[in-house]
């Protein structure tokens, strides 16, 4: 049947067969091509590759800072909690007075073991007496005369403010020096 299909098919339709060196120059450069096209694609696939690793990186700082604020501020609902707790063993030991007595000594020992746990878990207090006030850390609840205190800076604390790893938990209210 082959035989009767090339003599079915005029002569112009037939494949010729290539001259020798057309034969060797035409397989050279469809490899050369093929080469090109694969060169591209693994290049293609490089630059794919170095993204998607790029992403991965970006994705796990990205979770490691989450989970590191996560741990940070994770007691943050508890520690403000205790905010009251802190002022009130402040005026207990305010009216206490200065006499040692052992009301006294029970109130600063309480104070003492409570600051601890707040300061290991990351609670500072704010005590700016005496400081510049700083709008990002205090509010002003006032404005009195400074006497020896410069302009513009505490002169008294109403209530001690409190950070917790350098986020403010919450502020302190202050008196500030008139200009």
């Amino acid at each position: 049947m082959t035989n009767a299909s090339h003599q079915d098919t005029p002569d112009h339709e037939r494949p010729q067969p290539a001259p020798a060196e057309q034969g060797e120059a035409a397989p050279q450069a469809l490899l050369e091509e093929q080469v090109q096209l694969l060169q591209a694609e693994l290049e293609q696939l490089r630059a794919q590759s170095l993204l998607e690793h790029a992403d991965l990186e970006n994705q796990r700082k990205r979770l490691a800072r989450e989970v590191d604020a996560a741990r940070r501020f994770a007691n943050e609902r508890l520690l403000g909690g205790l905010l009251p707790v802190f002022d009130s063993l402040d005026a207990g030991l305010a009216a206490a007075g200065a006499e040692p007595s052992p009301l006294r000594e029970g109130l600063e020992l309480t104070h003492r073991q409570l600051t601890k746990v707040a300061e290991d878990n990351g609670l500072r207090p704010i005590d700016p007496a005496g400081q510049p006030f700083d709008p990002e850390r205090h509010q002003a609840i006032s404005q009195a005369d400074g006497g020896s205190v410069p302009p513009g800076h505490v002169v008294q604390v109403f209530q001690k403010g409190y950070v917790l790893n350098d986020r403010l938990l919450r502020p302190a209210l202050v008196v500030v020096a008139k200009d």
